[in-house]
C-alpha cells in the first residue's frame, strides 16, 4: 500500500475530523437558537414531528453540546453515536419528507448530512485521536 504520509499515525489524523465535525455540529445548533428557536420548532411541525417545540429545543441543545465535546474530545464515543444518529434522521428528513437530490441543485441535497453521519460514526467507532480530553482522562 502507498503511504504518502508513513510517520503520521491514525489518532493524530482523527483529529482534524473529529475538531471540525464538532465546530459544524455546534454551529448549526447555535445556529437554531440564534435564528429563532420556535422557527426550527415550526418547521419540525410542518414535517410531522411530534412535540416539535420541545424536539427543536432538544436537537439545538444536542447539536450544540456534541459538538462542543467533539471539539474538546470528552466522552466521544457518545458524542459521535449522537450525532450520528441526528444526521441520520436528518438524512431520512431530506430524503423521504423533502423530496430533496443526493446532490443540491436548485434545492439544498442531503450529501452533507451523510458526510456529517458518517463522519460522526468513524469517530464514535475509533475514538477521539490523540489531543482529546478523553486521552487525558482514560489514556490511548
Amino acid at each position: 500500500m502507498f503511504d504518502l504520509f508513513p510517520s503520521v499515525d491514525i489518532q493524530l489524523g482523527l483529529v482534524p475530523l473529529r475538531v471540525l465535525l464538532g465546530i459544524i455540529m455546534m454551529d448549526s445548533g447555535i445556529g437554531k437558537w440564534r435564528r429563532g428557536i420556535n422557527g426550527t420548532g415550526d418547521w419540525f411541525e410542518s414535517l410531522g414531528f411530534p412535540f416539535p417545540q420541545n424536539l427543536a429545543r432538544f436537537v439545538a441543545t444536542l447539536e450544540t453540546i456534541c459538538g462542543l465535546m467533539l471539539v474538546i474530545g470528552l466522552l466521544t464515543p457518545v458524542a459521535g453515536l449522537l450525532i450520528a444518529i441526528n444526521m441520520t434522521v436528518a438524512t431520512f428528513v431530506q430524503k423521504f419528507k423533502l423530496g430533496a437530490p443526493f446532490q443540491g441543485g436548485d434545492v439544498q441535497g442531503y450529501e452533507l448530512d451523510i458526510i456529517l453521519a458518517v463522519s460522526a460514526l468513524t469517530i464514535a467507532f475509533t475514538g477521539p485521536g490523540a489531543l482529546s480530553v478523553d486521552s487525558l482522562i482514560f489514556g490511548n
